[in-house]
């Protein structure tokens, strides 16, 4: 169990700040709806509902990035989430904020502006640091509470994710609670049988690193991805590496060789490689070529075969549990959705502890018609779930879990 609070330990009809994350893809300056909305929107209804005054930190892009924007479009979404009026002020700690707060009612919502338009926000830097900050400082006195929401960016040490924590009584929120749960099960829980990871996706360093780190707690890997590539190319097979204007596999090559290389030579008992791989036709569709058969790689490769999903289904199939970090192939075009959906729909199919991790590959979920509820847990998070997979220290976490400490003491 977590030794952090949670809103089951939050004393009634507070002034509570809570902290988010909501950042989503922009399209023509516009926030799309995602899973992030309808989650924390569980946590927003369950404090509004309870009386409290919910204000709401969150942020979207970063400086500079054409995804930089206004959270004004992300209240509108998170209102229809809720079921309830979520109003929004262009301001995070100036004189327009500061009256918006004072002016809430019992069980009214506000969201405030962009926290990554402060200065004080994203550095890196201590916790307490991040406290002594004007936004922290300025913020903390109008409130009774701090919820932290945000597991999928608490592997940053900003302002409005480690600062607050010590300076209010802290929790977390629903999505903090179970995402950690849930993503931290690999090296807490005792699974009866066979644990699985499939590992794909484009950020061969991230997987890597995570298969070296689970070497003792995963029985086997099933590979696919650019990860899966790399760890072919490792094996003496001519793919794993850039053609054309590729800029996908030499620079993840030449960064991790060593340690794929060793991975390989230390568990490659564990490690189950494509036997087959897909690639765009000469007729723009779908065409399937054996590993072995390949003489030189031509062309870039967007998916597992249908062999090597047929290889892979038995063993996740026998497995008591099964984790997903990236996806297979290229699953956002029809055409090379095959592996990843096939994957998943076996996980979906077999009665085993099931986390998919990454926003990435939980798309796939609502893409091809799966359904949610057929996996144990969907993560929202990708850096903090990689930490959380490899046992590295979530900043966010580690200061709600020191302010618990400190209401103990």
């Amino acid at each position: 169990m977590p030794a952090f609070n949670t809103l089951d330990d939050l004393s009634a009809d507070s002034r509570v700040l809570a902290r988010l994350d909501l950042n989503s893809p922009i399209e023509d300056g516009t926030p799309q709806d995602n899973r992030r909305f309808e989650r924390h929107a569980e946590t927003v209804r369950e404090l509004a509902e309870a009386g409290h005054r919910v204000v709401l930190l969150a942020h979207q892009g970063r400086p500079g990035r054409d995804d930089f924007t206004s959270l004004g479009g992300h209240a509108e979404i998170l209102a229809d989430r809720v079921g309830r009026d979520v109003g929004f002020v262009a301001d995070t700690y100036g004189d327009e904020a500061l009256e918006a707060i004072d002016a809430l009612d019992a069980g009214e919502i506000l969201l405030l502006e962009n926290t990554r338009m402060c200065d004080d926000e994203l550095p890196e830097a201590s916790p307490e640091e991040k406290a002594e900050t004007e936004f922290v400082r300025t913020l903390a006195p109008l409130f009774d509470a701090y919820v932290n929401d945000a597991y999928s960016a608490a592997h940053r040490k900003h302002a409005s994710l480690v600062g607050f924590p010590l300076v209010l009584p802290a929790y977390a929120g629903r999505v903090m609670e179970t995402e950690y749960e849930a993503n931290t099960a690999i090296a807490t829980r005792e699974f009866d049988g066979p644990v699985t990871m499939v590992v794909g996706g484009t950020k061969a360093t991230d997987v890597i690193g995570v298969m070296d780190a689970l070497d003792d707690r995963v029985d086997r890997f099933l590979l696919g991805g650019v990860a899966g590539e790399l760890f072919l190319r490792a094996a003496g097979h001519p793919v794993g590496r850039d053609v054309g204007e590729m800029d996908l596999f030499d620079e993840q090559w030449e960064r991790n060789r060593e340690l794929i290389e060793s991975v390989l030579d230390e568990r490659g008992d564990a490690i189950r490689l494509a036997s087959d791989l897909a690639y765009e036709g000469p007729d723009g569709e779908r065409a399937e070529v054996p590993v072995d058969d390949i003489g030189e790689k031509e062309t870039g490769y967007l998916d597992v075969g249908a062999t090597t999903v047929a290889d892979y289904e038995p063993a996740i199939r026998e497995s008591d549990a099964v984790f997903v970090k990236g996806a297979l192939g290229v699953f956002e075009d029809e055409r090379f959705a095959d592996g990843t959906v096939g994957i998943l729909d076996a996980i979906a199919e077999t009665n085993c502890f099931s986390v998919v991790g990454g926003g990435d590959t939980s798309r796939a979920i609502e893409m091809y018609g799966l359904s949610e509820a057929d996996f144990s847990h969907v993560s929202i998070a990708g850096g903090a779930y990689i930490r959380a997979l490899t046992g590295e220290p979530l900043p966010a976490v580690e200061t709600l879990e020191a302010a618990a400490e400190r209401r103990r003491d």
